[in-house]
């Protein structure tokens, strides 16, 4: 009975820290350019104009960084304007970015507030949270980026409407639903990840949030 009621014990904690996750802040620069860039990205692109670049999260969007580095990542996103990649550069002049950045171990790292607007997402950045993952084809993810992702979903389904959890190579689904808002139907890009395994994985962990599908 005494070791029932401590694998009960043990399983509460354990899902108290899945739903409490260490987050450290290292912010990428925000400027009074990046607010305009995206601003006039939320009117260009989105057909959405505000007075303040910030989204209402109602989807998370899982990416790979293709890199094998968390300073790397943030060097790449924290300049405001995006360097070459002419086939995002035409659309936009704005950098691209993600609230969020998961290490191999497992780590987050937090580069944007929650609903500050983030270019990540062809049609969903107006609604949608970024998580990076460190890793690609070369280095696959692992089991602590895993359970990672789980537990900052989870906390953020506790603070926001999330409705749907994607990877980035499922984004073109949306294009015929009341979510893609995308002005330009030409403007797409082929994405890889972060595959399909890893959400499978990741589905599968937060089956219980009942979050939607396509």
């Amino acid at each position: 009975m005494r070791k029932i009621v401590l694998l009960s014990q043990l399983f509460w904690l354990s899902s108290l820290c899945a739903q409490t996750p260490v987050i450290i802040q290292k912010p990428i620069l925000w400027n009074a350019e990046r607010e305009q860039l995206s601003l006039d990205y939320l009117k260009s692109r989105h057909g959405i104009v505000q007075q303040k670049a910030v989204i209402k999260p109602t989807m998370v969007v899982v990416h790979w960084t293709a890199n094998n580095s968390v300073q790397a990542t943030f060097n790449t996103f924290n300049p405001v304007l995006l360097p070459g990649r002419p086939e995002l550069t035409k659309a936009s002049p704005l950098n691209v970015s993600s609230q969020y950045v998961i290490d191999r171990d497992g780590t987050i790292y937090q580069f944007l507030p929650d609903t500050v607007f983030a270019r990540h997402t062809i049609g969903l950045n107006y609604c949608a949270i970024g998580i990076e993952n460190i890793g690609g084809d070369k280095y696959p993810l692992t089991d602590k980026q895993l359970l990672a992702n789980e537990a900052l979903i989870r906390q953020l389904k506790s603070k926001y409407p999330i409705d749907f959890v994607i990877g980035h190579h499922e984004y073109k689904t949306f294009r015929k639903t009341k979510y893609w808002r995308e002005t330009d139907s030409n403007y797409i890009t082929s994405k890889s990840d972060p595959g399909d395994d890893f959400m499978i994985k990741l589905r599968r962990r937060l089956i219980d949030l009942n979050l939607l599908s396509l």
